[in-house]
């Protein structure tokens, strides 16, 4: 009886330490790492991965699993062409191709003027750009191919085109589309080069014609980016990002319609840049992510109705459909009347949450990293309004040290965003 009272105080004594962990920089980057794949085609699961760095192993692993979107036990998986049909570079009607593949085209390296030196470390630049963030400007763009699945043939269609799509350095397959009836792409690029391209934004969205042959430019008219163009589920639509200025890179952000010709932007009188967007499964909403008040909150515009509504008031001004201090940090999809959504905030990773779109109300789907929070002392955040200098209120955030002594006296961190690209929000980092 005593050696069984001893265990269990040992057991209590142990679990309590266990509980009073608190955060290191190991336990911080062996975290698992959630990213959403999507949505079955059924509507009934959701797929993801995660992903795992190991510090002693020196490397990353990850797993995919399957999850009903209406909770439950994940399931792990060795692929999800089962749930999610057919590669998404595939045209709808199943008859080509698309990918993006690096095509040299200009002499950068000395090897490149000089093959026989094979031992030169030479790089030659006549003007910018000579740099992609961190990676060097090689001489090589990213170029689109169309592959016919039937014959093997493969063109190029940004052929001699010295551009690039996938945008560099952060662009990825959100810069290129398939248009629902399989006969053309749609894809973003930047077609300035040297100086002119380093100091402009001006990205444009592109639709080329696979029976023609013929590029053209939809959004010749706006000077400042255009991006992540999106078609409807049901393909009359499109929309896509837009700023107005080029060579301002952090303007505002709005959701642009194209709609039978009409083209109509949706949120320009909103005070507000949006993130990041996508129709509703009915064609008569977007859901779409926005910062505000410290954190990003996701939202819905109803899309104007052609014929019917001619005019943007019309259409009214944003809702906005969650709150709280956390980020949603972006749309995966909508399953029926759910949205699943990434979610997280100062003391948690992501993790994939369903917002009911008609409750309203989050449940939180994947639950990867729980247990190790549960064993963490986690900080206290607090949001404080301060008064700016010329009278405005400007939001800050202020992160206690897990078991904060207000008695005691703490080193303290003053962290000003480096935007205005982003706000600093409810962000979370590895």
């Amino acid at each position: 009886m005593f050696k069984l009272l001893g265990f269990l105080g040992l057991l209590l004594a142990s679990s309590s330490t266990f509980a009073q962990q608190q955060m290191t920089p190991e336990m911080l980057i062996e975290l698992n790492r959630v990213s959403p794949i999507g949505i079955s085609h059924d509507g009934l699961n959701v797929i993801y991965r995660v992903s795992q760095v190991s510090v002693e192993a020196n490397k990353s692993t990850s797993k995919l699993y399957i999850l009903p979107v209406a909770g439950g036990t994940p399931r792990e998986l060795n692929n999800y062409a089962d749930f999610i049909p057919g590669d998404p570079m595939v045209s709808p009607d199943g008859k080509y191709k698309l990918e993006a593949e690096e095509v040299k085209m200009q002499a950068v390296f000395g090897t490149d003027y000089y093959p026989e030196l094979t031992q030169s470390k030479v790089q030659i630049y006549n003007e910018l750009n000579y740099r992609h963030w961190d990676t060097w400007e090689d001489g090589a763009f990213g170029h689109l191919f169309i592959e016919n699945i039937a014959t093997g043939e493969r063109i190029d269609i940004m052929e001699n085109e010295p551009y690039d799509c996938p945008q560099k350095p952060f662009g990825g397959s959100e810069d290129y589309q398939w248009s629902p009836d399989g006969k053309s792409v749609v894809y973003v690029c930047k077609k300035k080069s040297g100086t002119a391209y380093a100091v402009s934004t001006n990205t444009d969205i592109y639709q080329y014609d696979i029976a023609t042959g013929k590029t053209s430019n939809l959004t010749v008219g706006n000077l400042g980016y255009d991006t992540h163009p999106s078609f409807s589920p049901d393909g009359q639509m499109m929309a896509w990002l837009s700023m107005k200025r080029d060579g301002y890179e952090s303007d505002k952000n709005d959701i642009v319609v194209l709609i039978k010709g009409m083209e109509m932007n949706l949120t320009a009188h909103w005070d507000g840049t949006v993130e990041s967007f996508t129709f509703s499964k009915d064609n008569k909403k977007i859901y779409f992510t926005a910062p505000i008040g410290g954190t990003v909150q996701l939202f819905e515009i109803p899309v104007p109705v052609p014929g019917k509504t001619n005019t943007l008031e019309k259409t009214g001004l944003p809702k906005q459909l969650t709150s709280g201090e956390f980020d949603i940090r972006g749309i995966v999809g909508q399953a029926g009347n759910s949205l699943i959504l990434g979610r997280g905030d100062m003391n948690h990773a992501t993790e994939l949450y369903t917002f009911d779109l008609k409750k309203g109300g989050m449940v939180q789907l994947t639950h990867a990293n729980d247990e190790i929070y549960a064993s963490l002392q986690l900080s206290k955040v607090e949001k404080r309004i301060i008064k700016t200098t010329d009278g405005k209120d400007m939001l800050t955030w202020v992160i206690y040290p897990p078991d904060f002594d207000p008695t005691k006296k703490y080193p303290t961190l003053l962290y000003c965003q480096g935007g205005p690209q982003g706000a600093l929000s409810q962000f979370y980092s590895y």
